[in-house]
Formats: C-alpha cells, sequence, structure tokens
C-alpha cells in the first residue's frame, strides 16, 4: 500500500506538468488584473493626449482588432467604414451617441472618418458591464457627462 502512495505522489506532478500543452494559435486569454495594470499605464497616456483619450491594441488578427481604451474627455464623432465596434465597459460612465448622419467629417484615415457632428443620433447610457455593438458606417461618439474617465475593452470587426 506505501507503494501505491508512493507511486500516486511521484505521478501527479507529471500529470500536472502534461495537462499544461501550449495554447492553440489564435487563443488569446486577458484577465482583470491585465485590465487594471492597462487602465494604469491608459491613464498617464490619456493625461498627456490632446483628446484625453489612449488605446491599447491588444491583439491585431485577419478579421478582428481587440484594444483596451480610455477616456478622460468627449470623444470626437466617427464612422468606420469597414469595421463594426464592439465595446464591454470595464469602468465609469458615458453616454452613447449613435445613429443619425455624421455632418462635416474629415477622413483622418483610409476609411475613417472623425470630427463634425452628429445630427439625429440616439442616446444611451453605458454602465460598467455593459456591451453594446456598433455596426460598420454608423455614427458613434462617446460623451462623458463629466463623469472623470471611462475605461472599456473594444473588439473591432472587419471586412465590411
Amino acid at each position: 500500500m506505501n507503494k501505491l502512495w508512493l507511486l500516486f505522489l511521484v505521478a501527479i506532478p507529471l500529470l500536472a506538468a502534461s495537462s499544461e500543452a501550449p495554447f492553440p494559435a489564435g487563443f488569446e486569454h486577458w484577465t482583470a488584473e491585465d485590465m487594471r495594470t492597462s487602465s494604469k499605464s491608459l491613464a498617464a497616456n490619456a493625461a498627456s493626449d490632446s483628446h484625453h483619450a489612449a488605446s491599447q491594441p491588444l491583439s491585431d488578427f485577419p478579421n478582428e482588432l481587440f484594444m483596451f481604451a480610455r477616456r478622460e474627455a468627449d470623444g470626437q464623432p466617427e464612422l468606420h467604414e469597414t469595421q463594426a465596434d464592439v465595446f464591454v465597459v470595464q469602468s465609469g460612465t458615458a453616454t452613447l451617441v449613435v445613429g443619425g448622419t455624421l455632418v462635416n467629417a474629415e477622413t483622418t484615415a483610409p476609411h475613417e472618418k472623425r470630427n463634425g457632428t452628429i445630427q439625429g443620433g440616439t442616446r444611451q447610457k453605458l454602465s460598467p458591464g455593459d456591451i453594446v455593438r456598433i455596426p460598420a458606417n454608423m455614427p458613434h461618439q462617446l460623451v462623458l457627462d463629466g463623469t472623470p474617465e471611462f475605461t472599456y475593452f473594444v473588439i473591432k470587426i472587419k471586412g465590411y
């Protein structure tokens, strides 16, 4: 019986070691601690940015881009012609102005328009835990409504 226990004690570490195979290509995992650490570095970057915003790309794949973002002031109106956005709110509150017509915007990069104003958009209050999807070609803007910061995880879905 003692030999059986000894065998068992020796086998457990070997089983544990063999069960930790490398993750498959393309698998990603961001922990809550990763988000807290990113938020601290983004706070410093947002403080020095003229728009009081910062983002950190996490992974860029052929069909989607993952990033973490922080705002400390209202965002600019924007529209992505070939990407849908998914926001997962981490902290703070904001109002998302979405839809309507983007007027007097500038093309700031291929398939990207910013600035101007949104006419006729709908307002949606966002709080921690909320998830929104903004289709490609839809104007949108985050308005902080006086809150000091707003952090969110972003998934940009490409290829529209």
